[in-house]
C-alpha cells in the first residue's frame, strides 16, 4: 500500500427534506385540516479515527464526501426519512484542517475517537405546523434547509514513542530493520527512503515501543526544501529522538548541527525533545576514530554519544536500554494492556474462587 500524509477533500452535508402541503381526505369528513408531514434531516459527516490504517492513499482517488438529503414529507402526518450519514475512516494521528491549511479542526489521537464535520440541514414543517385558529387550511410548507460545504485538508502526523533522524544515507532505515521486523528499502544511495515508517521495537514483556523513521533531512528542510517539513511532522509526537550521525561522513560535528539547525527553525519543542546522539557505521572505522568524533559532538553540544553499528549490531542493545528510560510505563503498544494488581511474592493474600 503507497504511502500518502496529506489529502484535500471536499465534504457536504445533506440537505432537509421539504414540508408537504397536503390535507386529510376522507368520506364524509367535511372539513378534514391539513396533515402534511415535516422533511426528514439530512445526513452529517463525521470523521473516525480507526485502527489498522497507517496512509491517507484512499483519498487520493475519491475526494468528494456527500451525505444523502432528508426525504420529503408526506401526507397523514408522515415525516420523511433522515438521510444517512458520511463517515470518513482516518489512521489515528490525522489532523484536519480548514482550506487555508492553518486552521485546526480536530486532531485525531485515539481509536474511537469522532469528530463532527459537517452538520446535516434540518427538514422543512409541513403545512400541519401552520395551522391557527384564523387559518384552518393553511397551503403552505417550508423547504428544507441546505447542508454545510467546505474544502477541508487532512495531514497525517505518525504516532510513535520514539523517532529516527539524520542526514540521508546515515544508516537509519538499516537500523530501523535490525531493531525491528519492519523491511525497509536499503541501499548506499541518498534519498533511499522516500516516506515515514513504522515497525516495533521488542525489548521483552513489558520492554516494546513504536519507533518512526523519517526520510533524510537536508539543510533548509524546516522551510520546505526537500518537503522536510512534512516529513518533521511525523516526529512532533516522540517522546524520543535517536539521532544517527555516519561515522564516515565528512564532518560528523557539521551533520550534528545541520540536523539540530533544521529542528529549531521548524519549532513545535522539536528541539528541546530528549536527543540521543548515535555514531553509526563503526564497522567502516576504528575506535580511536570513534572517540574522537564524539569528544567532538560533545563539544558541539550533545550531551552523550553513542557508538553504534546498523550492520553488525555492535552498541545497539545499549542505545535502545537508553530510549526506554526516556518513555512511559505503557507506551503507544501497550495503552490496550490490562493491568494486573501487584500479588505478595509470598502468595498470600485473600483468595477466592468467586
Amino acid at each position: 500500500m503507497k504511502f500518502l500524509d496529506q489529502a484535500k477533500v471536499f465534504i457536504k452535508s445533506g440537505g432537509g427534506g421539504a414540508g408537504c402541503v397536503s390535507f386529510r381526505r376522507e368520506k364524509y369528513v367535511e372539513y378534514g385540516g391539513p396533515n402534511g408531514g415535516d422533511g426528514g434531516r439530512g445526513g452529517d459527516v463525521w470523521a473516525e479515527a480507526v485502527e489498522g490504517l497507517n496512509t491517507l492513499i484512499d483519498y487520493r482517488y475519491q475526494q468528494h464526501y456527500k451525505a444523502k438529503r432528508g426525504g420529503h414529507g408526506m401526507g397523514k402526518e408522515r415525516t420523511g426519512a433522515g438521510g444517512d450519514d458520511v463517515v470518513l475512516k482516518l489512521p489515528v494521528g490525522t489532523q484536519i484542517f480548514e482550506d487555508d491549511q492553518e486552521t485546526l479542526i480536530a486532531d485525531l489521537t485515539e481509536v474511537g475517537q469522532r469528530v463532527l464535520l459537517a452538520v446535516g440541514g434540518n427538514g422543512g414543517w409541513g403545512n400541519t405546523r401552520f395551522k391557527s385558529s384564523t387559518n384552518q387550511a393553511p397551503r403552505r410548507a417550508n423547504p428544507g434547509e441546505d447542508g454545510e460545504e467546505r474544502w477541508i485538508w487532512l495531514r497525517l502526523k505518525l504516532i510513535a514513542d520514539a523517532g529516527l533522524l539524520g542526514l540521508p544515507n546515515a544508516g537509519k532505515s538499516t537500523f530501523l530493520s535490525v531493531v525491528t521486523a519492519a523491511t525497509p528499502k536499503i541501499a548506499d544511495y541518498p534519498f533511499t527512503t522516500l516516506n515515514p515508517g513504522l515497525g516495533v521495537v521488542d525489548l521483552g514483556p513489558g520492554s516494546r515501543f513504536v519507533l518512526a523513521d523519517i526520510p533524510g533531512l537536508i539543510e533548509g528542510a524546516a522551510e520546505g526544501a526537500g518537503i522536510g517539513d512534512r516529513f518533521l511532522g511525523h516526529i512532533e509526537r516522540c517522546r524520543a529522538l535517536i539521532h544517527l550521525i555516519d561515522i564516515s561522513g565528512d564532518d560528523p560535528a557539521e551533520a550534528y548541527r545541520t540536523v539540530n539547525a533544521e529542528l529549531e527553525a521548524y519549532g513545535d519543542e522539536l528541539a528541546d525533545k530528549p536527543q540521543l546522539v548515535a555514531l553509526n557505521k563503526l564497522d567502516l572505522a576504528d575506535e580511536e576514530l570513534g572517540e574522537g568524533f564524539a569528544e567532538e559532538l560533545l563539544a558541539a553540544g550533545a550531551k552523550k554519544v553513542f557508538t553504534i553499528s546498523g550492520a553488525t549490531g555492535a552498541g545497539i542493545g545499549e542505545l535502545l536500554d537508553a530510549v526506554l528510560g526516556f518513555l512511559p510505563d505503557r507506551t503507544a503498544t501497550e495503552t490496550n494492556a490490562v493491568e494486573i494488581e501487584d500479588v505478595p511474592e509470598d502468595g498470600s493474600g485473600d483468595w477466592s474462587p468467586i
